[in-house]
C-alpha cells in the first residue's frame, strides 16, 4: 500500500510539473515568437531603405533603387526606431528563453543608439574626410551581381536614380550649414579630389561603366547592346552632371562655411553629443576623462616596452633619433607596389596554417587581398577590410595602401595584416555571418568596440604564432598597439579638452613610429568622425581582461581554442554581453 501510494504520489508530481513546463514552455515559446516577430519587422524596414545592401544580400525588392537620405525621410526613420524601441521594451525579458533575452537586449541597444543619433542630429554631417556618398556610389558596381539582364536592369536604374541621391545629400548638407554642424576647414583640404576623379568627358571611360564591357552571354545580344547604351547615357547625363553639381556646392557653399574649430564640443550640444559617443563606440559607461586617463596609462605602459627594443639592438641614439631611423631608412620600405603586396601575401598565408592551433571554429568564406583606389588612397589609412556579401558570391577583401610607399614600413606589416585579415576582421565578421541561429541583424551589424578591440587583440596573437622575430617587427607591432592607446588620449583631447590639432599631431609623433604622412591622415580622421577611435583600445583592453580571468581560474585547464569560440560564437556584442557570456562559460566549466 505504501508503494502505491508513493507511486501515485510519484505520478502527481510528474503531471504538476509537466503541466507546468508546458504552461511555461508555452509562454516563453510565445513571447519569443513576439521577439521573431519584431525583430523581423525591424529588419524588413530596414532593407527597404537600404536597398542596395537588400541586393548585396541576393534580396531583390529594392532593384532599381538607391536609399532615400532626405530630412523628411530621416525625421520618418527616427519615429520608425521609436516604435520599434517602444515595442521592444513591452515585452517582459523574464518571460524569454536566454537567446530571446539576449537578442532583445541587444536589439535595443542598437535601437538607443541610433535614435541618440538622430537626436544628436548626426545625419547632418553625412561625410568624413575620407568617405561620403559620392565615394560609395563609384564602388555601386563592385557590390552588386552581374549575373542576368535583371542585374544589369537594376544597375541602370540606381545610375539614373544618383542625381536625385546627390540632391538630398546636398539638402542634408545645407541644412547642417545652417545649424552650424559643418566639418572643420582643416580636414577638408583636397575633398575636392574625391570628386573630381569621377568626373570623365566620356561616360565610357568612368569605372561605373565596368559591368557593359563583360555582360555575360545569358543575355540576348541585341539586349546587352540597348542596356550598355543606357547605361553610357545614365552616366553621361545623369551620374556625371550631379557630380559636377556636388563638387560646386563643396566649393561655393559648404567649405566656406567650414568652422575653424577641429573639436565637436564647438558645435551646439557637441559635449553632450561626444558624450554619447564615447558610451556609444565603447559600450561602456565610460566618460571621455576617464578615457583619456585610461590612454595615458597605456601609452606610458606600451612605450616603456618600445625603449626596450633599442637598447636590445644596441642603437646609438635616443628614443627619438630612433623613431626618425626608423622613418627614413630605406631598408624598412617597399620600392613598388608589387613587392609590397608580395610581402602581405606571404605574412597572411603563414597566419592561415596556425589558426587551427588558435581556434576550433573557422569561417568557410574565403578573403583576397586588394590595392585601395587610387582616388582616395592619399587622404585614408594604411588599410581597411571590406566584408564579404553574405550570399556566398563575394569573399572577404583587405584593401592595402600602395600609395606613398615611403610612408608604409615593413616591420608594421604583420601587425596590419594580421588585424584587417586573419584571425583579425575577415575570421571573425565572416564567422559572425555564418553562425547559425543568429538574428539576420547581428549577422550583418555590429558593435565596434568588439569588432576593433577583436581586430587589435589579433595583432597580440601573433606573439603565440612566431611572428614578429624580428626586432623591428615587434616595435612595428608596439608601435601600432601604441597608435591605438594614442587615439584614447587624442580623440578625447580634440573633442572633449580642448586641444589643437598640431597638439594632437606632436602627441603621436612623440610616442609612434608612424610617418608624419599617416599621422596627419590620423588625426584628420579622428576630428571629422568623433569617438570611433576609442573602440580598438577599449575593446581590446576587456578582451584581454577576460582572457586573464580565465586563465586564471582555469589555470591547467584553459583551452585557447575554447575560449575565442566562445569569444566569436555570438557574434559582435557590447562589452558586458561579452563579459557575462564569459563568465557563464567560465560556470559551466
Amino acid at each position: 500500500p505504501r508503494w502505491n501510494q508513493f507511486m501515485c504520489f510519484s505520478r502527481s508530481v510528474v503531471i504538476f510539473f509537466t503541466v507546468m513546463f508546458l504552461i511555461v514552455g508555452g509562454k516563453v515559446g510565445a513571447q519569443d515568437r513576439q521577439v521573431d516577430l519584431l525583430l523581423n519587422e525591424h529588419w524588413n524596414w530596414y532593407l527597404e531603405r537600404n536597398p542596395v545592401f537588400a541586393g548585396q544580400l541576393g534580396n531583390r525588392t529594392g532593384d532599381g533603387k538607391l536609399p532615400c537620405v532626405s530630412v523628411a525621410n530621416q525625421i520618418d526613420s527616427s519615429s520608425h526606431l521609436k516604435k520599434f524601441l517602444e515595442a521592444a521594451k513591452a515585452i517582459d525579458p523574464n518571460d524569454l528563453s536566454r537567446n530571446a533575452a539576449l537578442n532583445l537586449q541587444i536589439f535595443i541597444r542598437f535601437l538607443e543608439d541610433d535614435i541618440s543619433e538622430y537626436l544628436h542630429e548626426a545625419y547632418l554631417i553625412p561625410i568624413t574626410n575620407r568617405w561620403g556618398f559620392h565615394i560609395y556610389f563609384a564602388e555601386l558596381y563592385k557590390r552588386l551581381p552581374f549575373d542576368n539582364q535583371q542585374d544589369y536592369e537594376s544597375y541602370v536604374n540606381r545610375l539614373e536614380a544618383f542625381s536625385k541621391y546627390t540632391d538630398e545629400h546636398i539638402e542634408l548638407l545645407s541644412l547642417g550649414i545652417e545649424k552650424g554642424r559643418v566639418l572643420p576647414a582643416i580636414v577638408l583640404q583636397g575633398y575636392e579630389d574625391t570628386i573630381t576623379t569621377h568626373i570623365f568627358e566620356q561616360p565610357t571611360k568612368s569605372p561605373l561603366y565596368t559591368p557593359f564591357t563583360h555582360m555575360p552571354d545569358n543575355i540576348d545580344s541585341v539586349v546587352r547592346q540597348t542596356l550598355a547604351v543606357r547605361g553610357a547615357k545614365a552616366i553621361g547625363d545623369i551620374v556625371i552632371p550631379a557630380y559636377r553639381k556636388f563638387l560646386a556646392f563643396m566649393q561655393d557653399r559648404y567649405m566656406p562655411a567650414a568652422t575653424n574649430t577641429i573639436g565637436i564640443s564647438a558645435i551646439p550640444g557637441g559635449r553632450e553629443f561626444y558624450r554619447h559617443r564615447v558610451k556609444k563606440y565603447t559600450t561602456m559607461d565610460v566618460t571621455p576623462e576617464q578615457v583619456h586617463e585610461i590612454g595615458l596609462k597605456e601609452v606610458e605602459r606600451i612605450r616603456n616596452e618600445m625603449e626596450l627594443i633599442p637598447r636590445e639592438l644596441k642603437f646609438e641614439g635616443d628614443f627619438g633619433e630612433f623613431l626618425q631611423f626608423l622613418r627614413t631608412d630605406p631598408q624598412f620600405y617597399a620600392t613598388d607596389a608589387e613587392s609590397y603586396k608580395r610581402e602581405v601575401a606571404y605574412i597572411l598565408k603563414k597566419m592561415d596554417g596556425e589558426l587551427p592551433k588558435l581556434f576550433g571554429k573557422l569561417p568557410r568564406t574565403p578573403y583576397g587581398i586588394k590595392e585601395i583606389p587610387a582616388y582616395i588612397a592619399p587622404k585614408t589609412t594604411a588599410a581597411y577590410y571590406q566584408p564579404p556579401s553574405g550570399n556566398g558570391k563575394n569573399a572577404g577583401f583587405y584593401f592595402i595602401n600602395t600609395y606613398n610607399l615611403k610612408s608604409r614600413p615593413l616591420y608594421q606589416l604583420e601587425a596590419l595584416s594580421l588585424h584587417e585579415a586573419v584571425p583579425g576582421h575577415h575570421l571573425q565578421l565572416a564567422l559572425q555571418q555564418e553562425l547559425e541561429g543568429l538574428p539576420e541583424f547581428r549577422k550583418y551589424n555590429g558593435f565596434t568596440a568588439f569588432i576593433e578591440g577583436w581586430a587589435l587583440y589579433s595583432e597580440r596573437l601573433g606573439l603565440e604564432t612566431g611572428f614578429y622575430q624580428d626586432p623591428y617587427s615587434n616595435f612595428g607591432r608596439l608601435s601600432y598597439e601604441m597608435w591605438r592607446a594614442c587615439r584614447l588620449v587624442v580623440d578625447t583631447g580634440i573633442h572633449y579638452l580642448g586641444w589643437t590639432r598640431e597638439q594632437a599631431i606632436g602627441f603621436m609623433a612623440e610616442n609612434t613610429a608612424l610617418s608624419r604622412h599617416n599621422i596627419v591622415a590620423e588625426v584628420d580622421r579622428y576630428i571629422s568622425w568623433p569617438g570611433q577611435a576609442l573602440a580598438y583600445k577599449m575593446g581590446e583592453l576587456k578582451i584581454r581582461e577576460l582572457r586573464a580571468l580565465a586563465s586564471r581560474q582555469l589555470v591547467n585547464e584553459f583551452n585557447i581554442r575554447e575560449f575565442h569560440d566562445v569569444i566569436l560564437g555570438s557574434g559582435a556584442v557590447p562589452m558586458d554581453v561579452l563579459e557575462a557570456n564569459v563568465l557563464r562559460y567560465l560556470e559551466q566549466r
